[in-house]
């Protein structure tokens, strides 16, 4: 079945971030409920390996795979959309091309010739691109490039989609996404700007399939009649792709305009059912209509940039939908949060999640945060460094600890209660070299964390390097922060917990990954029911 699988290439023009994943994991998804088997990958145009030394600022959130790949946002996108795990094939970016590339010529695999970019880095994109389909799994893999068409960086990708268009046996089509900006000035939608990124493409001898026209305003048959026409594309072939209220939205307008079988038509497969969308429909009837709604303080230090905390943002919605209540994300930077304004900072909040993080920035403001989400009883949970940072809290102001911190911060403090491993001492390079995908946990009985996940044996994604010191576990446990949560291979602390509080967790692991809108994550659905729980309970005391 490998060679029968069918692709679709996504392209962009114009502009970024028109969407182009969220397009993908909307056709993905139709696809996936006419009963086909689908993936998508992801082509990054910029030279590092992966995003994993990537500032947030840069491109958002790095979203980690459960085989440990360090990825692209939009790969959150696809499994959140199809409820289908990606992996490290998902994902390929240039600089992981040209090191393929260039670690085959050190071995004398080119066999003295000259390296180009033309065989030799197309031929590498075009096997990266296949390694999907080769597997035997999937009916149809969309494929999604990054950046936008006349990009240097996109050159190589673009070339490789024209080679493997004529390639015998290959069967592939490409959906390009431009922009139809309205200008107000003269009340009109223009279609210039979509004629010259089609004509950009053609130039790189790609001529696209589909068109997916992002728009404000409905686009009119004259509009979709004229694209056609100057784009030598069929007039159905041309989908409006109108801004929605969430991005949750976009598979039910994608159905309306038949994308899904426009795509089936240009592969020449059947449409097979008719897509099913009830438990998504369910899902958005939640959603849209919320029973109440709570105030969630998102504590982090790249607050400027929303995309930073995607998979945490989205995992809130999914677990407000499931709770029928609304989650009004209230952001807050950590470098503004400190002991004299914590109280008036994080007033009027439901509860409060302390984001993971790196170095140094904006910690003590999140130490202070959960110094107010402990004593005030507000419904917490940290997730990673956030789970440090209770962990460092504690020994400070119940323990007594004064100088309690990370060795990460502060490498020579007298009470490293997080701690960097031996195996993590003498490693030099950054990328790709922390505790990174998948790991089990043996959750204790009793606990708030096992409330959730009803069961003993979990995994959850990972992506860190330091980790609770256990020489100080008893000392914790004791004074009334408990490990319930236990890597059952090297006795590491993966949650605590703490007595006496409505709800307060901290996980080492980063559950917003594996939450998907068909499958919200435990951890998440407790703490909103907990956050709901707590503020009915202070409103119907304060009507007393």
């Amino acid at each position: 079945m490998g060679s029968q699988t069918k692709y679709v290439f996504v392209t962009g023009g114009v502009t970024s971030s028109l969407g182009k994943g969220i397009i993908a994991a909307s056709l993905a998804k139709l696809l996936q409920a006419r009963g086909y088997s689908v993936t998508i990958q992801k082509l990054d145009p910029y030279i590092n390996v992966d995003p994993g030394t990537l500032n947030p600022y840069e491109h958002g959130e790095c979203f980690v795979t459960e085989d440990g790949a360090e990825t692209d946002l939009d790969l959150g996108h696809y499994e959140r959309f199809l409820n289908v795990e990606t992996s490290q094939a998902n994902n390929v970016t240039t600089g992981r091309i040209y090191q393929s590339v260039i670690n085959k010529e050190r071995e004398g695999a080119f066999l003295g010739k000259t390296v180009q970019v033309i065989p030799h880095i197309t031929d590498e994109i075009k096997r990266r691109i296949k390694i999907l389909g080769n597997t035997g799994k999937y009916d149809i893999v969309i494929t999604e490039i990054g950046g936008t068409v006349g990009d240097i960086e996109s050159l190589p990708y673009i070339e490789a989609v024209r080679q493997l268009k004529w390639e015998p046996g290959f069967d592939c089509i490409v959906l390009h996404l431009t922009l139809v900006p309205f200008l107000a000035t003269s009340g009109e939608l223009k279609t210039k700007p979509t004629q010259h990124s089609v004509k950009s493409l053609l130039e790189s001898g790609v001529q696209p399939d589909i068109l997916a026209l992002r728009t404000e305003h409905k686009l009119n048959e004259g509009v979709k009649e004229k694209v056609a026409l100057f784009c030598n594309i069929a007039p159905k072939a041309v989908i409006e792709a109108i801004d929605a209220d969430t991005i949750y939205d976009v598979p039910l307008l994608m159905q309306e305009e038949e994308l899904d079988k426009v795509v089936l038509d240009k592969l020449h497969m059947e449409y097979k059912n008719e897509p099913s969308l009830n438990e998504w429909n369910q899902f958005l009837s939640k959603l849209k209509h919320p029973k109440q709604e709570i105030n969630i303080g998102l504590v982090g230090k790249y607050i400027e940039l929303k995309d930073s905390y995607k998979s945490i943002a989205e995992a809130l919605i999914h677990a407000g939908a499931s709770n029928e209540t609304k989650v009004n994300i209230k952001w807050i930077h950590s470098e503004s949060v400190n002991e004299g304004n914590a109280a008036e900072k994080l007033k009027n909040l439901d509860g409060i999640l302390v984001a993971p993080g790196f170095g140094e920035r904006g910690i003590e403001g999140k130490i202070s945060t959960v110094k107010y989400a402990r004593e005030q009883k507000v419904p917490f949970l940290g997730i990673c460094l956030g789970m440090q940072c209770a962990v460092i809290e504690f020994a400070r102001n119940v323990l007594g600890f004064k100088d309690a911190h990370s060795t990460e911060m502060e490498a020579n403090t007298e009470h490293p209660v997080i701690y960097l491993m031996e195996e993590q001492r003498n490693i030099t390079d950054k990328g790709g070299t922390m505790r990174l995908g998948a790991y089990p946990c043996q959750v204790k009985d009793g606990s708030k964390a096992f409330d959730a996940y009803q069961q003993k044996d979990i995994a959850e994604r990972h992506r860190h390097r330091y980790e609770f010191n256990n020489k100080y576990l008893s000392e914790f446990e004791q004074a009334g922060m408990h490990a319930t949560g236990i890597n059952p291979d090297n006795n590491l602390v993966e949650i605590v917990e703490i007595e006496n509080h409505p709800w307060f967790v901290g996980v080492q692991f980063h559950p917003e990954y594996k939450s998907t809108v068909l499958a919200p994550h435990p951890l998440f659905k407790e703490f909103i029911k907990a956050s709901t729980t707590v503020k009915e309970k202070q409103l119907s005391a304060n009507n007393y």
